[in-house]
């Protein structure tokens, strides 16, 4: 339990973590022709600064089609090599969520059929995925002309109540974990076991996905977590009262946290036009700040998407409206991919700086809860 006590009394050795891209307006070259029309203006700021997506239902629609290629284009999905090449985007966050009703050794077991699932996928399709764990390895793969697949969110529920699962599902390449959905992160916010997941998480370089989690939960969380955590799929409650979504002081704490919000483009949370969307996404940069928003097409999960935002193709047509609406270049950049990129490197220093002084917990739930 030595680990825990350690924990309970942080050294200044992960502290406060460096404000990576805080310069980046004052650096920010534009590349865009102002006088464009605002389309066109739009795909030359994506050729620069391709999407980070926050969340792709992708993996669970394949597992019922009999035959695809993503490459070559698929029909029966929303997103594909060339659609993703069209919409501009470089990163994609493949979701490990199973259906509702799965949990214990279940969910586990089919956590690790779609870890299996996604990783055939990429190495069948090598012209277009590459897979990816750090902001340098999605560089890397974008560089390269490949869409950087990160593994992730996961439910909770995957974990079985083990940190050495935890610690499994993470070698193979889990990178972003959703806290509800079990007795350790639920209405009541989190336990102390919950708060042990966090601190592993944290020292490994999970990241935290808050979308759906309780409000307790959210708000312990930011205070136990030395990581950035994400909304994969929330937006503005003061727009639409999705419970989903939050309220502005979450959203506020969230910023001055330097967590991020991606706003999912779907027609229940956000609306049913682009316009709405953009919305969303002026309420989000004014509340909690412009680096802390970003995208989340949240396509291949079942749910209806606004006007023409109907597939992964149509990231220009959302940057065209926020172009319109007055939106600089800088913080274009940082909605499309600096601001995931800034979140994937602070992790990964957290993560660097907690494993020089903290051990792989051995903690138990039922040695923390009861």
């Amino acid at each position: 339990m030595a680990d825990l006590q350690d924990e309970r009394h942080p050294t200044a050795e992960v502290g406060e973590l460096p404000r990576l891209f805080e310069a980046v307006p004052e650096l920010y070259t534009p590349v865009s022709d102002p006088d464009s029309e605002p389309l066109d203006r739009a795909r030359a700021i994506l050729a620069a600064h391709p999407v980070a997506d926050g969340y792709s239902g992708l993996p669970w629609a394949l597992r019922h089609l009999p035959w695809f290629d993503l490459e070559v284009g698929e029909s029966a999905v929303d997103t594909d090599v060339p659609r993703l090449r069209e919409g501009h985007v470089g990163a994609l966050m493949w979701s490990l969520h199973l259906p509702e009703g799965l949990d214990g050794d279940r969910a586990v077991g089919a956590t690790l059929e779609q870890l299996d699932l996604v990783k055939t996928v990429v190495r069948n399709h090598p012209e277009g995925l590459r897979l990816a764990c750090t902001a340098g390895q999605t560089t890397d793969a974008r560089n390269c002309g490949r869409v950087a697949v990160l593994l992730g969110p996961a439910g909770a529920a995957a974990l079985g109540d083990s940190l050495g699962i935890l610690r499994s599902l993470h070698t193979l390449g889990l990178r972003v974990l959703t806290l509800s959905g079990v007795s350790w992160a639920s209405e009541a916010g989190l336990t102390r076991f919950g708060e042990e997941v966090l601190r592993e998480m944290n020292r490994l370089g999970v990241l935290a996905d808050l979308s759906g989690a309780s409000e307790a939960t959210v708000r312990r969380t930011l205070a136990v977590t030395k990581a950035p955590v994400l909304f994969t799929r929330s937006a503005a409650r003061a727009l639409r009262p999705h419970p989903a979504n939050l309220p502005d002081d979450l959203l506020a704490g969230l910023g001055a946290a330097r967590g991020l919000c991606m706003v999912p483009l779907t027609a229940e949370q956000t609306g049913p036009t682009v316009r709405d969307v953009a919305d969303h996404l002026d309420h989000l940069r004014a509340v909690a700040g412009a680096e802390c928003v970003a995208l989340s097409g949240t396509y291949d999960a079942g749910i209806a998407h606004p006007q023409e935002l109907d597939d992964a193709a149509c990231y220009p047509h959302l940057v065209a409206e926020l172009l319109r609406r007055g939106w600089d270049e800088a913080d274009l950049a940082l909605l499309t991919w600096g601001n995931v990129q800034r979140v994937l490197r602070e992790s990964d220093f957290t993560a660097r700086a907690a494993q020089l002084r903290r051990e792989p917990s051995t903690a138990k739930i039922a040695e923390l809860d009861g």
